[in-house]
């Protein structure tokens, strides 16, 4: 296995043990960090937001919880599915189809995990939204990767087409 290639399948299990963290949090501290995050999104969206009372501010922060999950959900597996790419690219269209797979499967694994979590529960939707995050997250890579390679290929000499 080449050096960027362990690279990749370290940072990928990595990954993974970050979305298992996420995941093992209650249902209590996962709702904070959501509110939290549209709480920042409310001081970059919306215009003297701070001025705005706590409760204003709160109900924005709930008003937008559940897209912001779902984002969160999206982007997780996205990222875990550009790392997997990382991984089994050299391997052609079966490089591009593990990732998608894998990141599919482990996007099952965690919310049966998370059917054992207080206040939370495993979601057939979450992971068609995580599937869809990672297979989002393959073809960006790989439209990435074929702009590149369409870049960095030398122009023909046009001296021998004559």
């Amino acid at each position: 296995m080449s050096k960027r290639r362990l690279i990749f399948m370290i940072l990928s299990l990595i990954w993974m043990v970050v979305i298992f963290c996420f995941s093992s949090r209650d249902a209590d501290e996962s709702e904070k960090d959501s509110y939290k995050v549209g709480l920042t999104v409310g001081k970059i969206v919306i215009p003297d937001f701070e001025e705005k009372s706590e409760v204003e501010q709160l109900e924005f922060a709930q008003k937008i919880d559940h897209p912001v999950r779902k984002a969160a959900h999206a982007t997780e597996y996205a990222i875990l599915g550009m790392l997997l790419v990382g991984v089994f690219y050299p391997m052609g269209k079966l490089g591009l189809l593990l990732p998608f797979i894998l990141s599919a499967l482990y996007a099952v694994t965690d919310e049966i995990h998370q059917v054992f979590v207080p206040g939370r529960d495993g979601n057939a939707t979450d992971v068609m939204i995580d599937s869809s995050g990672a297979l989002i997250g393959v073809l960006i890579l790989f439209i990435i990767i074929s702009l590149k390679k369409k870049i960095t290929k030398k122009p023909q000499d046009i001296s021998s087409e004559l």
